[in-house]
Order: C-alpha cells, then structure tokens, then sequence
C-alpha cells in the first residue's frame, strides 16, 4: 500500500510517495533538493566566483569578468545561478551590477568543504565516479 507523506525543506514543501521495500529505492525529495543544491555549488566557475566574493566581499561583473578571464555571458550565467538558489544577492549602482555572498553559511560549507578535502584531497581527485556523472 502506498503512503503520501508531506515533506517541508525551507520554503518549499513537498509530497513524497512511499515505495514498497521491493524494487531500487528512490532518493526522497528532500534527498533530491540537497544534492541539487550542492551541484549549485559543483561546478568550478560559480565555486571560484564564490571564493572571489569570499575574499572581497563584493565585486562588480566587470571585476569578475576580468578576475576569471571568461567572457560577460557566461559569467553572467552563472551568477544568475547562483543569485536564483540564494549563493549570491546583487546590488545596483547606476548601471553597474555587484555581488556579494548572501549569506554567511554558504561561507560556512566553501570553508567547512575545503577542510574536509584536505584529508581526501587524493582519492577526490582521483574519483571517477564522480567524474562519469554516476555518483
């Protein structure tokens, strides 16, 4: 028999159904939002952009274009990924748009990952499951 169970994460909440134990289990939606969260952060570009931001606190566009050396769209993109899952919030001045971490967690989880690679650094880098997108 199938149960529906409710489930709150931040804002958003979400309906679950439960599976019978036969057959592959499923992630939950909750299980599903976080690694969706943490693939926000997976990716090289929004992950330097944010150790950017970290280090000075806030940097227009232009100075991020110019620090990543890549072009304005594809530095925009990523900044609008990260502004939509609450990484980053902006400011206008004028014409000129800048960013800053949103909030002081996601300082937190760079600072938090970056320590805990320390003592993996070797088998992260050498991971190729991660690599083949079959984690």
């Amino acid at each position: 028999m199938r149960q529906r169970a409710r489930l709150r994460v931040g804002p958003a909440e979400f309906t679950a159904t439960d599976r019978p134990t036969a057959g592959p289990p499923t992630p939950s939606p909750t299980c599903t939002i976080v690694a969706k969260y943490f693939r926000g952060l997976g990716d090289p570009t929004r992950l330097r952009i944010l150790q950017l931001l970290d280090a000075d606190g806030e940097l227009s566009v232009g100075e991020l274009i110019q620090r990543l050396e890549l072009p304005q769209s594809k530095v925009s993109n990523h900044l609008a990924c990260l502004r939509w899952c609450g990484f980053a919030e902006s400011r206008r001045e004028y014409r000129t748009i800048h960013y800053r971490i949103a909030d002081e967690r996601v300082r937190h989880i760079i600072r938090l990952a970056q320590e805990l690679l320390q003592d993996n650094a070797e088998h992260v880098a050498a991971c190729r499951t991660i690599d083949a997108g079959r984690c």
